[in-house]
């Protein structure tokens, strides 16, 4: 059998009947047992889920979870249990976070294989019999009426006016007329295979049979499945983490090594070396990131939940606030979902009631709705959405109408009569697709008055009908004729009708979607549409929504295209049609191999590889369970004006993150290069290994408010990245500063107050915590530290942390500590020093963010 069943089935019936070995006669139990033992059952996937113990060691691939496990066990050498264990709790929460969605990846994968029918009639041993879905094999032809979930992908041996509604696996907004073609096909898109049916999809109307040519993991369904039980790629914000780590992890070694070398050489106690290297390292260790994260993400998570907006993912609303690009299909995002009657025009398309009265006849009098006013029954019962959208728009008087006959839609004829009568005259009243009607016409209605459908006006006809199609409209056309009266009326009674005139239907966009599309333009975030429905109907969208569209891309150009090719032309595309979930996915990979952050928005099947693949998937309470499950931000209302307020929420998440990085790498590193200058020249150690953590402890302390600090407008306005050369800057420029004013202190230490080493250890320890602690005031903000307000939470810790430093060497631990009372002169260079200090940050600190945010960030700078 052929590895791609799916072009198998692009093959001439009869050939891709011999490579099954299969034939119309369907299979006998003995045969079917042998292939069943040979593929497999019929499951979406068979894939075997990951133990947790693998998923939580796979979890310490991230460099900087080791650094932090190693200053857990270092700080517990150390005698400081408190902060080891807290250490040990940030990272454990962590490991649960990414546990818990590696759960819901399977948990999706498992809904899937809940969309499928349970139980199939196949042809086996010469007769239809009632099996087991999951025992279906490829050569099984199965049964398919109205009503039914089609088990297993199959081709189409003899069909009987059958309708698939397969809008969940491939975006189609309408059920697909489905029909055999004997002859070869070329399309391997699901959404482009006529004469096949897919497993997830429903049966509508009329009957089939059909040959299957693939089950479980191989059918289109099936590659969904397995999609889903993949872990998904890295998003943006475990990129940025584990990138950070490296970098940290680098850092953290050198300073140790050199820390090491030195003190060897100088032939100091290596014990004492040794753990005085490590507590530098530790020092170093952002320990509390993990807590200042999720705590920041928690309550944006509290704010987006009051707007009805559920975050699944904790990382996601940092994620939401990073993309740069938001993929998004069309049909119940973009737009309702439904079709609506936009027009009611007469031949040449000028509006008219006429086409409206007629259509009206036959879509209420058309087999399949009882109750046309009730809109509950017209939801559930009536299987086409354009009559149903008939039946909804504001309608005329058809009282006195009584049914008496009715053709009903086939393929051949495409188009459904119904004969009424109202006063002893009877109307035959036909509605379907306008060129299948105009075959039938010989007459045209205008302005009132019966007219000759002559080559002019029939051309002016045509003319209409093409207009309104490349406007996106579905068209629907009605003629009609007075009949005579007899017992049955049948299909040689449509002929010699009279055109009566067009309807245009549409499923328009929801009502915020315009504001939307220039919200997220101003936002800096570029949206393109991803969809399974025609180019036609994709741009006339556009045009509605106030995006240009430019060159339209279809799914089959896609396939042609190799991975450097797709990856340049997805940056100038806007739309791309007709594409499948498989064409999806590479789009998606090809934004992100361009270093773009990408959300995608869906809510159908179809639509949940992508939302699994995406660095944030974004769906509405009313999507599939699958895309639901996929998703890891939700949509409560079907309002898209909340998605700008997370994507906003989660730049402030990510500016107070930046905040706590910025600061803590560039204070920490140089408080470290003064302990390693220090250690140099002075005879005993500038600070012992427990002030170190004591210091540090205190420092991380005072920064747990940041999460509740308020974030530059301006920061907010574009799409921040992970910029690592930005953190290595700040280290490389504001720590040397630091330590500029550390080897000041030094100075006045050993000069003028001639300290001792516990007077040193004092002085050094109040004077690094409050310059490496106050100076968040200064890099909180990009603008004037004056005019930016912090929080009053913030502002409470900081002062707090900075009072504890200055009263320490007065209270009853000083003594174990190893503090001691500092003379009152000192406490006059402390304040002198320290407002110079951040007076000479804020200039530095200006330079840096101007030269990074001067201009919107691009992928290429992302780490």
């Amino acid at each position: 059998m052929e590895c791609d069943p799916h072009r198998l089935c692009s093959l001439p019936l009869t050939e891709m009947l011999g490579r099954l070995g299969a034939s119309p006669r369907g299979l006998t139990s003995d045969e079917a047992r042998q292939r069943l033992a040979r593929s497999g059952p019929n499951e979406p996937t068979g894939a075997k889920r990951e133990g947790m113990v693998l998923q939580v060691l796979r979890r310490f691939a991230n460099p900087l979870m080791g650094i932090l496990l190693l200053a857990s066990l270092v700080s517990a050498v150390l005698g400081d249990l408190a902060n080891a264990a807290l250490i040990v709790i940030m990272v454990a929460l962590s490991v649960a976070l990414d546990a818990f969605q590696t759960r819901r990846s399977h948990h999706a994968a498992e809904r899937l294989r809940t969309q499928v029918a349970p139980t199939a009639t196949a042809l086996r041993d010469g007769s239809f019999q009632e099996i087991p879905r999951r025992d279906l094999v490829p050569g099984d032809v199965l049964k398919l009426t109205a009503g039914a979930l089609v088990p297993a992908d199959a081709r189409l041996l003899e069909a009987r006016d059958l309708h698939v509604q397969q809008a969940a696996l491939t975006g189609e907004s309408l059920p697909v007329e489905k029909q055999p073609d004997p002859g070869a096909r070329q399309a391997t898109n699901p959404v482009e295979m006529t004469h096949a049916v897919f497993i997830g999809s429903s049966v509508v109307s009329g009957t089939a049979t059909a040959v299957v040519f693939a089950t479980g993991a191989d059918t289109a369904f099936g590659e969904i499945a397995h999609t889903l039980s993949k872990r998904p790629p890295p998003t943006e914000f475990e990129r940025g983490t584990a990138q950070f780590g490296m970098f940290i992890l680098r850092v953290v070694f050198f300073l140790v090594l050199f820390i090491v070398a030195v003190n060897a050489a100088l032939r100091r106690d290596p014990l004492e070396t040794l753990l005085f290297a490590v507590a530098l390292a530790v020092g170093l260790t952002p320990e509390f990131l993990p807590m200042i994260t999720t705590v920041t993400l928690a309550q944006g998570a509290v704010r987006m939940a009051r707007e009805k907006v559920i975050v699944k993912n904790l990382a996601a609303i940092q994620n939401l606030g990073n993309i740069d690009v938001l993929c998004t299909d069309k049909t119940g995002t973009l737009t309702t979902g439904e079709m609506v009657l936009d027009a009611h025009l007469d031949p040449f398309g000028e509006p008219s009631e006429r086409p409206l009265l007629l259509a009206y006849l036959n879509s209420y009098f058309e087999s399949g709705v009882d109750n046309p006013l009730d809109e509950a029954l017209l939801r559930r019962a009536k299987v086409n959405p354009l009559d149903a959208a008939v039946l909804r728009h504001e309608h005329p008087d058809i009282d006195g109408f009584a049914k008496i006959d009715e053709m009903p839609f086939d393929f051949e004829r495409r188009r459904v009569s119904v004969v009424v009568e109202r006063g002893g005259e009877r109307l035959l009243v036909s509605k379907g697709a306008p060129e299948h009607i105009l075959a039938v016409t010989t007459s045209f209605e205008h302005g009132g008055e019966v007219r000759p459908l002559e080559p002019e006006p029939r051309a002016r006809c045509e003319a209409t009908f093409r207009a309104l199609s490349e406007q996106g409209f579905r068209v629907l056309a009605v003629a009609y004729r007075r009949v005579s009266s007899k017992p049955v009326y049948d299909r040689e009674d449509e002929r010699d009708l009279t055109l009566a005139g067009l309807l245009a239907f549409i499923d328009p966009p929801v009502s915020d979607a315009a504001e939307l599309v220039g919200a997220l333009r101003e936002a800096g975030v570029s949206l393109k549409i991803l969809t399974g429905d025609n180019e036609l109907v994709a741009a006339h969208l556009c045009a509605q929504i106030q995006l240009d569209a430019g060159d339209i891309v279809v799914g089959a150009a896609i396939d042609r295209l190799d991975e450097p090719t797709l990856s340049h032309l997805v940056e100038r595309t806007q739309v791309f049609a007709r594409v499948s979930p498989a064409q999806k996915h590479r789009i998606l990979r090809a934004f992100k191999a361009r270093g773009h952050v990408v959300g995608y928005m869906g809510d159908g099947i179809n639509d949940a590889p992508s939302l699994h693949a995406a660095d944030v998937g974004i769906s509405v309470a009313g999507a599939v369970d699958v895309a639901r499950e996929a998703a890891e931000i939700v949509l409560l209302e079907r309002s898209l004006r909340v998605l700008r307020s997370g994507i906003l929420e989660g730049r402030k998440a990510f500016g107070n993150v930046m905040k706590y990085l910025l600061m803590g790498t560039s204070s920490n590193f140089g408080n470290m290069i003064s302990m390693a200058g220090a250690s140099l020249f002075l005879p005993f150690l500038p600070m012992r290994p427990t002030q170190i953590l004591l210091n540090n402890f205190l420092y991380d302390l005072a920064q747990i408010t940041i999460p509740t600090d308020n974030v530059d407008p301006s920061f907010v306005r574009r799409p921040r990245r992970w910029d690592i050369a930005l953190i290595r800057r700040f280290m490389l420029f504001i720590g040397p500063l630091s330590s500029i004013y550390d080897f000041l202190t030094f100075y006045v230490l050993l000069r003028v107050f001639a300290a001792p080493a516990p007077l040193f250890h004092t002085g050094w320890f109040i004077e690094s915590l409050a310059t490496q602690t106050l100076v968040i005031f200064v890099i909180r903000t990009m603008g004037s530290s004056i005019e930016s307000r912090p929080s009053r939470a913030l502002t409470a810790t900081t002062l707090g942390v900075v009072a504890v430093a200055l009263a320490l060497p007065y209270t009853p631990v000083a003594a174990p500590l190893g503090f001691v009372p500092m003379p009152p002169t000192f406490f006059l260079f402390l304040v002198g020093a320290t407002l110079t200090y951040l007076a000479l940050v804020e200039v530095v600190k200006r330079a840096l963010f101007r030269r990074v945010f001067a201009e919107p960030p691009s992928p290429s700078r992302a780490a």
